[in-house]
């Protein structure tokens, strides 16, 4: 392979984030052992970690699927993206011990290899079409689990970046998006499981919620993706052009840009995005590695001042420097190729109303 493997390098972020992600865990798994012994004493050890792994698993399942299109939807959360795959790993290991305990206390004591009853014990067992009614409480559900697994597993071993350099980023991505088979093989294992163990309205309940927040904010980032596109293919038309990110200017401050093969100098200031020429009427000084003081774009070199909104200095001076429309496209800073009429005024984009 043309990349050589790389240890993580495990930085104070990534000891922080698994550091509260083991707490969570343990803290759960805890509470839930402490809970179950009250309502339970008889229970046994085993029944207790199989219990607290597959709803810890399965909470850790959801909050994976809700990253992504929450990072979409707020650019707070994108932390929680970045170690993403951390996750992943754990809840492997979750499903794992899951798994492991099931078979050993439900197919381990029989004369069938565990494994293979694991897929088969349903044909004598279990009886789904009695009397030609199907009945869902017989139905095999082990298998769903087996399955989705083999996929955790298959994600949790390819999951650094090792593999995302060799097997490419589009191969990469489309095999990790086999959790939403996993996801639904989960479901699938989980309700055909809780319809031959247990009678309480709570757990499909909670199922179902859990599954419709999950779909509601793919379908919010969805959404929102879809006007990003739309509003973006719209400033095209209308002859702007794309740049730099509303992050990357500070209040205060402007940032350099090229929009039609020249300079352009972006400016944020109350809230707002302005665009001028960055070539200052004086002695030709960069615009925009300047400042706003007093209101006022200040040259770097010599102090000139230019007002943002029409890009004229302020009385009794008369220098005039162009200025560009601007629209904002989700967190993106559009601008126009063509100037404005000199002088003329213009408030610039709200990046409250982006």
């Amino acid at each position: 392979m043309s990349e050589s493997y790389r240890a993580i390098d495990w930085n104070r972020q990534k000891r922080l984030y698994d550091g509260i992600l083991v707490g969570l865990l343990l803290l759960g798994l805890g509470t839930f052992i402490g809970v179950s012994l009250l309502r339970s004493p008889n229970a046994t050890a085993e029944t207790l970690i199989l219990r607290g792994s597959s709803i810890s698993g399965l909470l850790l399942l959801h909050l994976i699927l809700c990253i992504g299109p929450l990072a979409r939807l707020d650019s707070r959360f994108l932390p929680l993206l970045y170690n993403r795959r951390h996750l992943g790993v754990t809840l492997f290991l979750l499903a794992l011990v899951h798994a492991a305990l099931a078979t050993f206390q439900f197919h381990a004591l029989g004369d069938e290899n565990p494994l293979v009853s694991v897929f088969t014990a349903y044909r004598r067992d279990y009886r789904v079409f009695a009397d030609g009614v199907f009945n869902p409480a017989h139905f095999p559900f082990e298998p769903f689990g087996a399955l989705a697994l083999l996929i955790f597993f298959v994600m949790a071993a390819t999951s650094h970046d090792f593999w995302l350099r060799n097997l490419g980023a589009p191969f990469w991505k489309a095999m990790h998006l086999g959790v939403y088979l996993a996801y639904g093989c989960v479901l699938a294992h989980v309700a055909f499981g809780i319809l031959q163990s247990e009678r309480s309205a709570v757990y499909p309940a909670l199922l179902i919620a859990g599954f419709f927040v999950v779909s509601g904010l793919h379908l919010a980032a969805a959404r929102k993706e879809f006007l990003l596109d739309r509003n973006s293919r719209s400033a095209e038309r209308d002859g702007f052009v794309a740049t730099c990110s509303i992050d990357e200017i500070a209040d205060g401050h402007g940032k350099v840009v090229f929009v039609g093969g020249q300079r352009i100098a972006l400016f944020r200031h109350q809230d707002r995005i302005y665009a001028t020429s960055n070539v200052c009427r004086h002695q030709g000084g960069p615009i925009g590695e300047g400042r706003i003081v007093n209101g006022c774009i200040t040259c770097p070199w010599h102090g000139w001042n230019y007002q943002p909104e029409d890009g004229c200095s302020p009385p009794p001076f008369k220098e005039v420097i162009s200025t560009y429309k601007t629209r904002i496209v989700g967190n993106q800073i559009w601008v126009a190729i063509a100037t404005n009429a000199l002088g003329s005024r213009c408030d610039g984009s709200s990046i409250s109303r982006s």
